[in-house]
């Protein structure tokens, strides 16, 4: 709310109880009593009319259940009828000329706590053709959040244990509410069909990696770079996702041998301050850029960390080290509300949907466990800039570092499963 309103509306207020307290003391005057006496009897209205202030707000903003209560007096003291009259004025005046303002207020407020908390429920929604946050109303709730943290917990404790080398079946795959229900997270504003979720269609998808030798292939950045975690160290980038990206990096070209360029730029902190509201406008700028400099570049990876409750720990055991488990998401460009997304078009949701279903498929046949659901959103996410584009919530708030950096070594090893049918043979 900006201060010129907020000092109005205070004003009113102020100046409404000086008004009443006005009118009491001129009615003293009337009577023939003293200033003094006047003053002494204002001072014991505020100190000693606690009990009417609050009996009157009740019926003022509560007459329901004052009623229900069974407070029926009929009769009540001079003092107590202005504290009434004055604190039933106000709420109908705060009601009328807040009423736009504070909307925006809570559900910006809402869209902030959960950005704070990072990761695949803290995509701040943006209208990219302006950078600002948009229908939050909508695609924001908190409940909504909640339900889908509930649904994936609850489905991975009733989920068996898988043994090593998992592999589904394809007539399995080929079932899409099987397919749906066993692979997907939908947060409720989005939802997808079978002609879109068909898994033979995106299991024959090419996602190899086709060129070798004219330059980078893989371009790792990440939106929101402030993201760290329970052990991070204010002020040092390498104790964040940043000092993470680094890692799967390093493993990327040591390892697996692609070259790999790793944008570090900042988003997310504007002025000093954290601020996620064009974070990803931002980002697709300096993305673009990138691509026009190295039109080799065939995989962008937008790597974050989720934010979970604190009770919350995303961790299992890969080749006995503690390991952050992590999570493949997809913007849809679609909403329950109104379909198809037409100002945020992305040619290549088909082709985004096969690397990030074709990587979950190799984590259950290497490392069961280690991978969650895909989290399908509803907005796009920079994931139209490239067919294989990939956003990873790799662990969250409540890992460890050391958890972190052990999930980069899976990671870089189910990405060259998928993506590394070309690299040449030394």
């Amino acid at each position: 709310m900006e201060m010129s309103r907020l000092s109005k509306i205070l004003n009113t207020i102020v100046w409404g109880i000086i008004g009443v307290l006005g009118i009491y003391i001129l009615g003293y005057g009337v009577k023939g009593q003293s200033f003094a006496k006047a003053a002494y009897a204002c001072v014991k209205v505020l100190t000693n009319g606690e009990g009417s202030l609050q009996r009157a707000a009740e019926k003022s903003l509560y007459p329901g259940f004052s009623f229900i209560a069974g407070d029926r007096e009929l009769s009540y003291s001079f003092e107590e009828f202005l504290l009434r009259k004055a604190v039933g004025l106000f709420p109908l005046y705060t009601f009328l000329d807040e009423k736009e303002l504070y909307e925006t207020e809570i559900e910006s407020q809402a869209a902030y706590d959960i950005l704070i908390e990072g990761g695949a429920h803290d995509e701040n929604e943006i209208d990219e053709r302006t950078g600002e946050a948009f229908d939050l109303a909508e695609k924001m709730e908190e409940e909504n959040l909640q339900v889908a943290h509930e649904q994936e917990q609850t489905a991975l404790e009733q989920e068996p244990q898988k043994a090593a080398g998992t592999e589904y079946m394809t007539e399995q795959l080929a079932d899409f509410d099987f397919l749906k229900n066993n692979f997907y997270i939908v947060e409720n504003n989005t939802d997808i069909g079978s002609e879109l979720l068909n898994a033979e269609t995106l299991l024959e998808k090419d996602m190899r990696i086709q060129e070798f030798d004219s330059g980078p292939q893989i371009l790792i950045y990440h939106t929101h770079s402030q993201e760290g975690f329970v052990d991070s160290v204010a002020g040092d980038n390498s104790t964040t996702i940043v000092g993470v990206g680094d890692y799967l990096a390093e493993l990327l070209e040591g390892t697996y041998g692609y070259q790999v360029i790793h944008n570090k730029n900042v988003y997310d902190f504007i002025d000093g301050k954290l601020d996620r509201n064009r974070a990803y406008a931002l980002a697709e700028e300096d993305v673009r850029q990138i691509l026009e400099e190295y039109p080799s570049i065939e995989v962008i990876i937008d790597l974050h960390r989720d934010g979970v409750d604190e009770g919350t720990h995303l961790v299992t055991e890969v080749n006995g080290k503690p390991t952050a488990q992590f999570m493949f998401f997809n913007g849809l460009s679609f909403s329950k509300r109104n379909g198809v997304i037409d100002y945020l078009p992305n040619p290549y949701i088909q082709d985004n949907l096969a690397l990030s279903l074709q990587l979950k498929l190799a984590c259950e046949k290497y490392y069961p466990g280690l991978s969650r659901k895909i989290y399908l959103k509803s907005l796009r996410y920079n994931l139209h800039l490239r067919p294989k584009c990939l956003l990873v919530e790799a662990g969250a708030q409540t890992n460890t570092l050391e958890e972190m950096m052990n999930a980069m070594e899976p990671l870089a090893f189910v990405l060259n499963e998928v993506l590394g049918g070309g690299i040449p043979e030394e």
